[in-house]
C-alpha cells in the first residue's frame, strides 16, 4: 500500500491529502501516493471557468471549472490554481483564495477504498500536521455513494500562511468513473466551520471525474 502526503491541510502537509496518490509532503491531506501538495508553485492559472447547463446549480460566488487534469469541480470565483507532481494518477490540485487563508485540494487515491486512504492516513506511520486533532470520521456509504468524511483541526500546515488553528474537511469518495478521489477544503478555525462544509459540498455537487462529463457548452 503506497503512502502519499497530500497538503490539504488536511491532507498534503501532514494530513489527509497526501494519502491518496503522491507523497505531497505532511500537510493535511492525506497519505497516498502524490507529489507534495506543502510545496506551492506559482499559480499556474485564475480559473475562469465555463458554466455548463446540465451543471448543478451553483451557491452565488461559484463557478463550474473544467480542470487541464480532466475533472470538472465547482469552486469560488477568482480563486488561483496551483498543482504539484503526483506518484499516482493526476496532479494534486490547490486551488486558493486571494488571501490564500482558504482552500480546496484535488488529487487521486491509491489505497483500495477510501475507509483504507482514512486508516493509513491516520494511523501512527503517517505524518500529521503539528496540532492535528480529529473531530470526526464519518462513512458516507448509503448503496449509491462510496465516501468518507475526516473533519479535523491543525495548528499549522505546511506552506500555508498562519491563520490560527486550521479547519479540514477532506472527502474520499469513489467517483462515476471507479476510481477514488478527495477534495479536501481548509480555512481558518476563528471564523467558524460552516464555509470549509459549503466550500467541500459545493465542490463535491459540481465534480465530474477526469473525461468523464459531457463538456461544458461554450456561448
Amino acid at each position: 500500500m503506497s503512502l502519499v502526503l497530500t497538503l490539504v491541510v488536511g491532507s498534503g502537509d501532514d494530513g489527509p491529502a497526501a494519502a491518496a496518490s503522491a507523497s505531497p509532503p505532511t500537510s493535511d491531506a492525506g497519505v497516498s501516493q502524490q507529489g507534495d501538495p506543502d510545496t506551492s508553485p506559482p499559480p499556474t492559472a485564475t480559473p475562469t471557468g465555463t458554466p455548463s447547463p446540465t451543471g448543478p446549480e451553483l451557491p452565488a460566488g461559484y463557478e463550474e471549472y473544467e480542470d487541464a487534469e480532466g475533472f470538472r469541480i465547482a469552486i469560488p470565483k477568482g480563486w488561483s490554481r496551483t498543482t504539484v507532481p503526483s506518484q499516482y494518477g493526476i496532479a494534486v490540485v490547490n486551488y486558493r483564495s486571494a488571501d490564500d487563508e482558504r482552500r480546496l485540494q484535488v488529487y487521486q487515491v491509491s489505497e483500495e477504498s477510501p475507509d483504507a486512504s482514512f486508516d493509513l492516513y491516520l494511523s501512527e506511520e503517517t505524518a500529521k500536521p503539528d496540532g492535528f486533532e480529529k473531530l470526526s470520521l464519518q462513512n458516507l456509504d448509503d448503496g449509491e455513494y462510496t465516501g468518507t468524511r475526516l473533519e479535523y483541526l491543525a495548528d499549522t500546515i505546511k506552506g500555508e500562511p498562519d491563520v490560527g488553528r486550521w479547519h479540514v474537511y477532506d472527502e474520499r469518495f469513489v467517483a462515476s468513473d471507479g476510481s477514488i478521489y478527495a477534495i479536501a477544503a481548509y480555512g481558518p478555525d476563528a471564523d467558524g466551520r460552516d464555509d470549509e462544509l459549503e466550500l467541500l459540498t459545493t465542490a463535491l455537487e459540481g465534480f465530474c471525474p477526469p473525461y468523464a462529463c459531457e463538456p461544458a457548452s461554450v456561448d
